[in-house]
């Protein structure tokens, strides 16, 4: 394991190079081309030939075969960015109007890294290794689209492992990383409210039925369902994030909208929370004479952690880390990550690689000036290839 550490560690120059690259060239969404093509080069220089591109728009998976006996694994990695412009001034920023200000660069290249490690061990593989790089993560949309391409099967998955660089947790630090059992990430789903009344003159709003009326009473109602019909042991958030109706300061329109996003730990509590809305809307309209269409987007359910698989990481994580750097995620973010469809299919793992921690790198996600330290990128391809090396040993 020291010699892996030492390895991960002389390789770090390399992951910097690639993550740059990436980040230089975002792409988003399905449409990853560029960053497929990179990927692919980069493996078959390291001797993977069963590649399969093309998986969901410009996803891709390669297998690693090795020569022992076991089972299936599966490790992943989002290639996407994000729809927005990049205000960090490095010298490699984003050629174009779009960004890696998730950390997705970083995942790549520590996948990457990841992969060449075990090629470097590849006698001590047992079973297969199946590496998974997906797109449009950002949407909620990718891993979806893989999965109904068929990335769970031939060969089927047993198990899988991802992380998440960045600053998304509390708790561990850079050089560490942290580990949660059960829920670490957050359901996301999106919901579109329209109110339609009668519209008419603002000095008259005795002979109109008004939807922006409607709306506000919406809204507030609304606030009420994290506080008084989820439990307190659980955990949710309602956000309305749009309300637009109307043209002018005298005239109620007849049509008023509403959209914004829900956050949940546990499915039941996502149900609830999705019903609760719906009933708010229809029985508002309702009262104030009007009429109303409800709908959702569904996005990724709750991320959680397989208690089996997150020991097997800890006890691989320690092994090149050291014990007192593998350390527990308290709190749970409310954040989304569609990893969570491959995980509602296949026992996994994913954990935290802090990276936004130091000096100047502490702007959140989705933020246009977001940075990684590029100086522990050796850290999450350490993690990943002595996983995927060792998950099968006996306790």
């Amino acid at each position: 394991m020291a010699d892996l550490k030492e390895r991960a560690q002389a390789l770090n120059p390399q992951l910097v190079e690639w993550r740059r690259h990436v980040h230089h060239n975002p792409e988003i969404g399905f449409d990853t081309p560029e960053t497929e093509a990179f990927i692919v080069e980069r493996l078959r220089e390291m001797g993977i030939q069963d590649i399969r591109t093309g998986v969901a728009g410009h996803g891709l998976t390669a297998i690693i075969r090795g020569d022992k006996p076991g089972k299936v694994l599966g490790m992943r990695a989002d290639i996407d960015a994000l729809n927005m412009k990049e205000d960090t001034g490095l010298p490699f920023a984003s050629k174009n109007d779009y960004m890696h200000a998730c950390g997705h660069d970083a995942h790549v290249a520590m996948m990457l890294g990841a992969v060449k490690l075990i090629m470097e061990n590849r006698k001590d593989i047992s079973g297969t290794i199946k590496l998974i790089f997906q797109p449009s993560e950002e949407t909620g949309d990718g891993a979806p689209a893989m999965i109904e391409a068929g990335v769970l099967e031939d060969p089927a998955l047993d198990g899988i492992v991802g992380l998440h660089t960045g600053n998304l947790w509390k708790g561990p630090v850079e050089g560490q990383v942290g580990y949660r059992v059960g829920a670490i990430m957050a359901s996301a789903d999106w919901f579109y409210v329209t109110f339609t009344g009668k519209g008419g003159h603002g000095a008259t709003p005795h002979l109109t039925v008004d939807p922006i009326a409607m709306a506000c009473q919406a809204v507030s109602a609304m606030q009420m369902i994290v506080s008084r019909n989820t439990s307190p042991l659980s955990s949710a958030v309602v956000t309305v994030g749009t309300i637009n109706g109307g043209t002018a300061p005298n005239i109620i329109p007849p049509t008023c909208t509403i959209s914004g996003t829900t956050r949940t730990l546990d499915p039941e509590t996502r149900t609830m929370v999705l019903e609760r809305i719906k009933q708010i809307c229809e029985n508002v309209a309702q009262a104030m004479g009007g009429r109303v269409e409800v709908s959702f987007k569904y996005g990724p359910p709750p991320l959680m952690n397989d208690k089996g698989m997150t020991e097997k990481l800890i006890r691989a994580a320690g092994q090149v880390l050291g014990e007192d750097n593998v350390v527990e995620v308290v709190e749970p973010t409310m954040g989304g990550e569609d990893m969570a469809f491959f995980q509602e299919k296949v026992p996994g793992t994913f954990f935290f690689h802090p990276s936004g921690l130091s000096e100047g790198k502490t702007n959140p996600h989705h933020h246009p000036k977001f940075d990684v330290n590029e100086d522990v990128l050796w850290v999450g391809s350490a993690v990943l290839a002595n996983f995927a090396l060792t998950w099968q040993d006996e306790e």
